[in-house]
């Protein structure tokens, strides 16, 4: 898929809190995506046997979404550090990732989440033991061509300062799924 089935418009969405009746809605196949609160690459890196890698396809700051920025109690004229990755596993993009990281939290050790490149920023929230996670969020986003597909959020917390991290399966991984 490429890069651009997503655009900023497609994560300023209604997003539902996850809650235990939410498999009524939620395809089955999906279910265990969306609500696994471990580590997704830990996960993908399994299921990959090893192929696995992150691109990243764009990185710099911009203003979030609204939603986005409501999510992080940020004001709407803000702007962060935004990182979008699609990670990858046997060749094939299996999870397009958007990270918004505030300015404000890009101070003391987490100075280092500017410069994450090609490396998963999973392996560092999980490896972080000051990490503490928000309630998980899911959506149903539609692509540019109006394919939907299913994605959830939610706000992590570095040595208590915020960044939002919404993950958005693609049909790829269905099919290894």
């Amino acid at each position: 898929m490429p890069t651009t089935a997503l655009t900023r418009q497609s994560f300023d969405t209604r997003w539902t809190t996850l809650r235990r009746s939410y498999h009524q809605v939620a395809p089955a196949e999906w279910y265990s995506w969306l609500t696994d609160s471990g580590s997704l690459t830990q996960r993908l890196v399994k299921l990959s046997r090893g192929d696995f890698r992150v691109e990243v396809v764009r990185q710099g700051w911009m203003r979030p979404t609204r939603s986005e920025a409501k999510a992080l109690n940020m004001r709407s004229r803000q702007y962060a550090l935004v990182r979008e990755v699609q990670l990858i596993g046997t060749g094939k993009p299996w999870v397009y990732a958007r990270s918004i990281i505030p300015a404000q939290t890009l101070t003391g050790r987490q100075r280092q989440l500017r410069m994450l490149g090609n490396r998963s920023l999973g392996s560092l929230l999980f490896t972080d033991p000051s990490m503490r996670r928000g309630p998980l969020q899911i959506s149903c986003l539609r692509l540019q061509d109006q394919r939907k597909v299913w994605a959830r959020r939610s706000v992590f917390y570095l040595s208590d300062k915020p960044l939002l991290v919404c993950e958005v399966f693609l049909p790829e991984l269905q099919q290894v799924n």
